[in-house]
């Protein structure tokens, strides 16, 4: 490969990863396994974030395109990881998520009509539920939600899913009154009750939360991030 080449087009990119995988290639990305790069994964799909944030505040877009560079590397490493061990390739991850993309917007590329984003997503999940259907991987529908996203993300997708499947979360009064009688028995254990005794009216207070959340249709974990970002504003 010409490296002095001034514009690279996707299937160089490609290439790149292949070579650095390969057995002249460079020792710390051929020790890599999909497992060893879960954090990666984790902290560039956080720095695309940071880099909307920055986007959002300044207008300033050149660390918004590093970082999805930066994710796009971990996907294709994954998929030439799995290349080597004879799974797929690229081109396969490619074409499963346009036929997805395809099959999931029948509206768009089908004879199916919504009006609104509403509907679009109440099609969007029967299709994805006729996907799931008889697959050996899929899970139960609690435990499909991934253990690896935020907790404060995972709670109200996990109390949406219950509320839509299985019975009543409650309504936006409930869920007050949970947090105020989780707020309140806290109040009466005290700091010194110690945290054996404090974790379990610690966890319905952060539901509560989550619940009022689910109810308000608001984005907690975006909502604290934000709100730490105030704290440390205000101190620095």
């Amino acid at each position: 490969m010409n490296t002095e080449k001034k514009r690279y087009t996707y299937e160089d990119f490609l290439e790149i990863i292949r070579i650095l995988r390969s057995e002249n290639g460079c020792p710390w990305d051929r020790e890599q396994t999909h497992k060893s790069l879960r954090p990666c994964m984790s902290e560039e799909a956080a720095e695309v974030m940071a880099a909307i944030r920055i986007y959002d505040t300044t207008g300033r877009w050149e660390n918004l395109r590093e970082e999805l560079g930066d994710v796009l590397l971990q996907v294709v490493m994954h998929a030439c990881i799995a290349q080597e061990e004879g799974l797929f390739t690229m081109e396969d991850v490619v074409q499963e998520v346009a036929e997805k993309m395809v099959r999931r917007h029948p509206h768009v590329f089908g004879t199916v009509h919504a009006d609104t984003s509403e509907q679009v997503l109440e099609n969007w999940d029967e299709i994805k539920k006729r996907e799931k259907a008889g697959k050996l991987y899929a899970e139960a529908p609690l435990h499909e939600i991934p253990r690896e996203l935020p907790a404060l993300t995972r709670a109200v997708k996990v109390l949406k899913k219950a509320d839509k499947l299985y019975e009543s979360q409650g309504t936006f009064e409930d869920a007050i009154a949970e947090l105020k009688a989780a707020v309140q028995e806290i109040e009466e254990l005290g700091t010194a009750a110690g945290e054996e005794r404090l974790t379990a009216p610690m966890g319905e207070l952060l539901t509560a939360v989550s619940n009022i959340s689910r109810l308000c249709h608001l984005p907690q974990e975006q909502i604290l991030c934000d709100r730490i970002d105030d704290f440390i504003e205000k101190y620095e």
